[in-house]
């Protein structure tokens, strides 16, 4: 009886050490995958940043507002479309709409962040001497 019982605990182990292997290399699979995607280097991280700033990642906000490529006349009519039809005055629902207003942000984050350094600087130069003209 004892025999079998030992038989029984080591097949057991076997199973959930081969399973617990399993699990682990999927992870290490998952999270090699997601760095690549995330591009590596100083871009990964910032668009880690971004995405924890946010809570949605770039494709999560590029399926929230129905959009395949990131252009912007298409963005602002998706966003202005969904953001309207969940108005919460018109029966919409708020957390809709916040998800909504969420991916746009999101998505506008990137869109800076891939712009020309030289366009961020030239528009905070021309900000700055509209507001000195005032």
């Amino acid at each position: 009886m004892a025999k079998y019982i030992a038989q029984i605990i080591v097949l057991g182990s076997q199973i959930v050490g081969r399973a617990f292997a399993r699990a682990l290399k999927q992870e290490y699979a998952a999270s090699q995958e997601a760095a690549k995607r995330a591009g590596g280097g100083q871009q990964g991280q910032n668009r880690v940043a971004a995405n924890l700033k946010t809570g949605l990642t770039l494709e999560e906000a590029q399926q929230i507002l129905n959009i395949t490529k990131l252009d912007p006349v298409e963005i602002q009519k998706n966003y202005e479309h969904l953001f309207k039809v969940n108005d919460k005055s018109k029966g919409g629902s708020f957390y809709l709409q916040s998800k909504v207003f969420r991916a746009k942000e999101r998505i506008d984050q990137e869109l800076k962040a891939s712009k020309p350094p030289e366009a961020n600087e030239r528009k905070d130069t021309t900000s700055e001497s509209t507001s000195e003209q005032k």
